[in-house]
């Protein structure tokens, strides 16, 4: 069977993304690693994505491997380029940005693309991703992360959707949802700006399972031979 790793930097991550393997690729065994810590010290430090938080990545995609992992998935967007050094190390197998596969997806389209994150970070490190010729107009979701981590799910959602509606005033074409934690407002802010919404992890199951398994074939036994390549 196929063994995904899922790293996590933020707990509100892990619910999202097996519920999305649940969905669509059930048959997929998931070992789920949560250092709760990674987002809080990036948060605080001042110090970036420097020497010590690349380290820390590298250590647990190590042992994701050495479990025997034939993938490796991290669910919090903020860490681009640690996750980026991650995948040159473990080049053998497919090591996967939270938000690539829904980057390649938005991008197969034309017209201009709203990014909303409720974790302000990530509005640094993911629109690069977009390369340069993609219009983008990103926006901060203030308080929804906030909302999230105090139980209130429907202000969470609801401050998400009041950005979908602004990204729609402003011309966007398609809303994506920069966060994991993010996924379970996707039918609000369809509601809200009328616009289809992606989000990273649909996009990352369908990626992932297209990269070990093929869009038909059942997962075979060289998995390991894989590698994914965002379009």
């Amino acid at each position: 069977m196929t063994r995904i790793a899922l790293i996590h930097a933020l707990s509100h991550s892990v619910g999202p993304i097996n519920d999305a393997f649940e969905r669509d690729w059930p048959q997929a065994v998931r070992m789920n690693l949560l250092d709760d810590s990674l987002s809080a010290d990036l948060a605080r430090s001042g110090h970036g994505l420097d020497a010590a938080m690349h380290r820390r990545f590298e250590v647990l995609a190590d042992y994701a491997v050495g479990t025997g992992a034939q993938a490796i998935l991290f669910t919090c967007s903020a860490f681009g380029p640690c996750i980026g050094a991650v995948a040159a190390r473990h080049a053998g197998i497919p090591v996967l940005r939270p938000n690539e596969a829904m980057v390649a997806e938005a991008l197969q389209q034309p017209g201009k693309i709203g990014l909303i994150a409720t974790f302000a970070p990530t509005l640094k490190s993911m629109p690069p991703e977009f390369g340069p010729d993609a219009d983008l107009v990103t926006t901060l979701a203030e308080g929804a992360l906030q909302a999230m981590n105090a139980g209130d799910l429907a202000r969470h959602d609801t401050l998400i959707a009041a950005q979908a509606r602004r990204l729609r005033d402003q011309g966007c074409a398609r809303i994506a949802l920069a966060q994991f934690s993010m996924a379970r407002a996707r039918t609000v802010c369809e509601q809200a700006s009328g616009l289809p919404v992606l989000t990273t992890v649909d996009s990352a199951v369908r990626a992932l399972k297209n990269a070990l398994c093929g869009p038909i074939a059942a997962c075979a036994s060289q998995v390991q031979s894989h590698r994914f390549r965002a379009a």
